[in-house]
């Protein structure tokens, strides 16, 4: 089976690191690829120690009709079974051709991007339901689920975070941004005396976050971390992992919270509500609550049998269900069945 994938984004986000992983992840199991990435896209490096062909194309605009020139000539010389575009500008690039061709969503896309597309995976079963009520076939919707980095990893130093070794840790990760609710974690810190908060991520809220954590009076237990590509490191070093946003399609850091055996407290944002048995695999409480989030904080902090409970729960959903080996293998079965099959099918 031969494989294209597309990436027409050059940022850091989840989509770009689980695209980086699984065509790594698909090269190991066997599958013949090549990956086609937007110029100066960081994962291209990675790609080719890995022994993955890359390409690199414009992606300048939805559409680039250059772009798609190139693509096609890509696609003709390479001749793929099955094309994986990821995204909406990746899918409008791509153009018709003897191969069968997938879009990928990890969100809530416009799907005119996916019209020239035969099938559509969306990395959650809420979004597989958000194409189908909008008129894409159910035969054709395929749910797909994410893993994450598996590699065992050493802690970072509580003492380089200028944190005491004995304080209750939370780690909040993602953009700095409102859809993440980290004006509502802060308040919700407010409500924890003692305990200390890292935030992991770049964006265009950050100078207001600080301002907050100041009026607050919490800015002593934050620490505003950046960019940082070594969160297993940052999760083996905190005792729990809050996601608290109020917009959340999927909610990787869940899954990155139970490969590193952590208790996981998220507000009801559509992913992680889709993820967590409540009490079993994590805590979930109403979205913009702080309150209600800083009660399910105190409980993981306070009581360690249950935050072990939670934990272990979290860790065992993941084995059995987003691991990369069922992660992988549940992909080479859906490449298996669609190869061959007639492109270009009518939306």
């Amino acid at each position: 089976m031969r494989l294209l994938q597309v990436m027409a984004s050059n940022k850091k986000g989840g989509a770009e690191l689980f695209f980086s992983r699984l065509c790594r992840a698909l090269a190991t199991a066997g599958v013949q690829q090549q990956a086609v990435l937007r110029h100066g896209a960081d994962c291209g490096v990675e790609l080719r120690r890995a022994g993955i062909e890359v390409r690199e194309l414009p992606f300048l605009v939805s559409g680039d009709p250059l772009t798609r020139w190139q693509l096609g000539r890509l696609a003709g010389r390479f001749t793929p079974d099955v094309v994986l575009s990821w995204m909406s500008r990746a899918a409008a690039a791509c153009p018709r051709g003897r191969f069968v061709h997938v879009g990928r969503l990890g969100g809530y896309y416009d799907l005119k991007y996916f019209r020239h597309c035969d099938h559509l995976i969306g990395n959650t079963e809420d979004i597989v339901r958000y194409l189908v009520g909008h008129g894409w076939p159910a035969d054709r919707a395929h749910y797909l689920p994410n893993f994450v980095d598996e590699s065992p990893v050493e802690p970072v130093s509580r003492q380089s975070l200028d944190t005491p070794e004995d304080a209750p840790v939370i780690l909040a990760l993602g953009r700095l941004h409102s859809d993440k609710a980290f004006d509502v974690l802060l308040d919700a810190l407010a409500l924890l005396p003692g305990v200390y908060l890292w935030l992991a991520g770049e964006g265009p809220l950050r100078d207001q976050l600080r301002a907050q954590s100041d009026e607050l009076g919490v800015a002593s237990r934050v620490r505003f971390l950046g960019w940082r590509s070594d969160t297993g490191a940052l999760l083996e070093a905190a005792d729990s992992l809050v996601c608290p946003s109020r917009i959340e399609p999927l909610g990787n850091v869940v899954l990155e919270g139970w490969v590193h055996r952590r208790p996981v407290v998220a507000a009801a944002s559509a992913g992680p509500k889709g993820l967590i048995e409540q009490g079993r695999s994590g805590l979930v409480v109403p979205l913009e609550d702080a309150p209600a989030l800083a009660e399910a904080i105190r409980a993981v902090v306070e009581d360690r049998s249950l935050a072990a409970s939670l934990a272990q729960g979290g860790y065992d959903r993941y084995r059995s269900c987003f691991s990369r080996g069922a992660v992988v293998a549940r992909y080479l079965d859906f490449f298996e069945k669609v190869a061959g099959t007639c492109a270009a099918l009518p939306a």
